[in-house]
């Protein structure tokens, strides 16, 4: 089969026309809204009489609050019912991830020093230095000049007998 392309002049008419019968059913949809917008308000909104008399007045006040009151514990139910549910669905994609497995993010190597760190943890308010290298202990390097010189090992094992003999009169 060959396939044939679609002139354009049939591509703008057949966009025309898609876009005519969209336009229509639009306008009828928003016309039907409207209709059951009316409907419900008929149906729940009864038109408002105001009475003559100050008794019948404040009846129908009590009887206005009585359906606030009403509305609200619907709108409370509904609510609770809402966050219930979403709930529902927060412990449940928390049990998804635990049965696919935890993946570890990627982290980022983060270079802070000491200080940085504790003013990150602290604040700014707390003005703590710390210099880790001035708590250490000095410690001075000895060289050894046997170590330095490369001897006979005759040599050294001469004079680990002292050490020997020093260890055998300890015991003794």
């Amino acid at each position: 089969m060959s396939d044939k392309k679609m002139t354009s002049s049939r591509k703008n008419h057949l966009k025309s026309v898609m876009l005519q019968i969209a336009s229509t059913r639009l306008e009828e949809e928003v016309a039907e809204i409207a209709k059951a917008k009316e409907a419900y308000l008929e149906e729940n909104c009864p038109s408002l009489s105001l009475p003559g008399s100050v008794e019948e007045l404040q009846k129908l006040i009590k009887d206005i609050h009585g359906k606030i009151d009403k509305v609200d514990e619907e709108r409370y139910d509904a609510d609770a019912k809402v966050t219930k549910g979403q709930k529902e669905i927060d412990d449940l994609k928390i049990k998804v991830t635990e049965i696919k497995g935890m993946k570890k993010p990627a982290l980022k190597k983060v270079r802070l020093s000491a200080d940085q760190m504790l003013q990150a943890l602290l604040g700014s308010k707390h003005k703590v230095t710390m210099d880790l290298r001035s708590n250490l202990k000095q410690v001075k390097k000895e060289v050894k000049q046997e170590s330095a010189e490369v001897g006979d090992w005759r040599q050294n094992v001469e004079d680990k007998k002292d050490r020997k003999k020093m260890f055998e009169g300890a015991e003794a």
